[in-house]
């Protein structure tokens, strides 16, 4: 039987394991790459580990999402991670470089390789051929330090593409349709590839928008192969020594099948307050806009852009708008302004932010109250704009222009012929801002600001895990509703003990305040807990409140393992009615507590008992030899330094 793209990879790349669906495998990871959100803690808990010099292939730090500077904690937090990564071989990107996938794909990626990264759109790499997976931090400094990635097998779905887009129709709309059919959490336990004719006709850039909104379907990662149109684009970055040509086999297996024929799509957008929410741009035509978002690392290449700016040229965005735009990176910011499209885009009346995450991340760009606030972003999870009141609609840059242009969500086969660009045939290559490592690092310093703070860290499993059920929330409880990130707590990342007082406060603003009176607890919840960000403090923030389990019907893969690399039990319901049981307040233990969890290896339920209302609750895990360790030794940095 032939093998699928990631299949090959992962083949390639295996450590332990089977390629069996459903098993433990682990793989080597030849890349990483951190941001400054999830970075400081990412390489806190490598210095914990005592290894003086990465040992991957390659490995990047980027500053691009706390680069609003409205204190001294964001500054203080990048000198770290600059002095840090100098020190232990890790390639500096500073800030005003660009949004760390944008530049990767760019810079750095490179087909038939394997990257891990402390943001959960890292997949988008998959769209030069590149197996790249979203990780928590702890994950990330593992590799750093040369251990292998360790992941349940995913199943491999196949999403054939035939046709060509219709004009004025984009990948982004290939992916909203995606997510349409598969839903957020269709892609759980789950590897995306992309396959048929269609594939030829679409850019990297095109296919990089598709596997970085992948992470929305809470797929592992997603890839198309590397053909071509991977080459050309490497040979306009000048890297085509990278180039690796890679697909999959023509008797290649795959669990699920869907195919999308390109020519019958339409503009698409997604509702508030989910990327699965999805319908035809004609269908909520003529609403008022009041904000108009373009950038993110989901649509802010070259590409995107210069469609964005001829659209823009030579007219002008109504009072009623504001609109923002946030190239990529620098490369691409440069680009536009040598070729005459900055220009059309500021004579229309946009403002142009620097190359970063920005308002994707909550970082600046709140709209007003009851705003409508279409972006090119690739999440509209509620608050995360900073405005809980607004609605965020995601939308191609197409979309976005035109109805920045008409003051009103408009389709843009309304307005006759679609723009053509042409991508040059080399790209502009400087890459000053990145800062190489020292050759021997033993003796640089690394500067620590007043706002590091230590982080939690578990102790072994006790007897027995009792405590009360501190709060009960509903179905797709994301990140930004465990861990808020806006630009008012972003400055805070490494500082874990002030966030926990932020901890699942859009849910219950009360919570921080119950689970310290009560010493800690349970958290219980629906299905699909944890989606969205690969952000390892919505695990760190409950362990610092003294969390001990989460009860859901369901969790996402990544939060899931964040959970477990910090000793806190992820048990799903075995019975779901029994979410349905457990009252706020409620007594509940684990009793028997190593015995239970050691036994969760071969199979078996665990017991939970509700001791205020005398009954037992079954729950499940699936877990590793290995991964039955780690939560007995308090986590894997526990587990890691006893391994050592």
């Amino acid at each position: 039987m032939g093998l699928t793209t990631a299949q090959k990879i992962i083949k390639n790349h295996l450590v332990s394991g089977e390629m069996k669906a459903g098993e433990e495998i682990s793989i080597r990871i030849d890349q990483t790459l951190t941001q400054d959100s999830t970075g400081t803690m990412a390489y806190l808990q490598f210095e914990a580990m005592g290894i003086p010099r990465v040992k991957t292939e390659l490995s990047v730090a980027y500053i691009d999402h706390n680069t609003l500077q409205t204190g001294f904690e964001n500054a203080d937090d990048h000198q770290y991670i600059q002095t840090v990564a100098y020190k232990h071989g890790v390639r500096f990107s500073r800030p005003g470089n660009g949004v760390c996938h944008q530049v990767h794909i760019e810079r750095f990626g490179a087909p038939g390789k394997t990257l891990l990264g402390s943001d959960s759109h890292t997949p988008t790499c998959g769209g030069i051929g590149m197996l790249a997976i979203g990780a928590g931090g702890l994950d990330v400094a593992v590799a750093m330090g040369g251990g292998a990635y360790y992941l349940t097998m995913p199943k491999m779905v196949k999403i054939e593409l035939k046709g060509r887009l219709q004009p004025w129709v984009t990948a982004k709309d290939i992916i909203l349709e995606v997510l349409r059919i598969m839903s957020v959490k269709g892609g759980v336990g789950k590897i995306v590839e992309y396959t048929g004719a269609g594939v030829a006709s679409l850019s990297v850039p095109e296919r990089a928008t598709i596997t970085n909104m992948g992470a929305e379907l809470g797929a592992t990662t997603s890839i198309f192969p590397s053909d071509d149109v991977t080459k050309k684009f490497l040979q306009a970055q000048g890297r085509e020594s990278v180039f690796e040509e890679l697909g999959p086999d023509a008797d290649a297996k795959y669990d699920e099948v869907h195919v999308i024929d390109l020519s019958e799509l339409e503009p698409m957008i997604a509702r508030p307050h989910s990327p699965d929410d999805v319908v035809k741009v004609s269908e909520i035509a003529g609403m008022k806009v009041d904000q108009v978002c373009i950038g993110s690392c989901t649509n802010s290449s070259l590409h995107d852009m210069l469609k964005v700016a001829a659209m823009l040229k030579g007219k002008s965005v109504p009072a009623s708008v504001s609109l923002v735009i946030a190239p990529g990176s620098k490369q691409v910011l440069t680009m536009l302004a040598q070729c005459g499209a900055l220009t059309d885009m500021i004579d229309a009346g946009a403002r142009i932010l620097e190359s970063a995450c920005g308002p994707c991340i909550g970082m600046g760009q709140s709209p007003k109250t009851n705003a409508i606030s279409l972006r090119t972003n690739n999440r509209n999870f509620y608050a995360r704009s900073g405005t809980a009141s607004a609605s965020v609609y995601l939308v191609s840059p197409e979309v976005a222009a035109a109805s920045a242009l008409t003051g009103v969500i408009t389709d843009p086969k309304t307005l006759g012929q679609a723009p053509q660009v042409e991508m040059p045939e080399r790209f502009l290559v400087n890459d000053n801002l990145i800062v190489m490592p020292a050759v021997d690092g033993e003796e640089a310093e690394v500067v620590r600001g007043p706002n590091i703070k230590p982080f939690p860290i578990n102790s072994k499993v006790p007897t027995a895990i009792s405590g009360k059920s501190l709060i009960k929330v509903e179905d797709n409880i994301t990140t930004d509703h465990i861990m808020p990130s806006n630009s008012k707590l972003l400055p805070y990342r490494s500082n874990v003990p002030y966030l926990a007082d932020y901890c699942l406060t859009p849910c219950d603003p009360d919570f921080p305040t119950r689970a310290k009176e009560q010493g800690g607890g349970f958290i219980l919840a629906g299905s699909n807990y944890g989606q969205g960000s690969s952000r390892e403090h919505a695990a760190l923030a409950p362990l610092q409140l003294g969390i001990k389990a989460v009860l859901a019907k369901s969790f996402a893969r990544i939060h899931m393992a964040n959970l477990i690399n910090n000793g806190i039990l992820p048990l799903s319901f075995v019975d779901e009615a029994d979410y349905d049981k457990i009252d706020l307040l409620d007594e509940l233990e684990i009793p028997n507590a190593p015995e239970q969890i050691a036994a969760l290896a071969d199979g078996r339920d665990m017991t939970v008992i509700n001791k205020t209302g005398g009954y037992e609750i079954k729950v499940s895990l699936q877990l590793s030899s290995r991964q039955v360790k780690i939560l007995l030794a308090g986590g894997l940095l526990n587990y890691t330094r006893q391994e050592v």
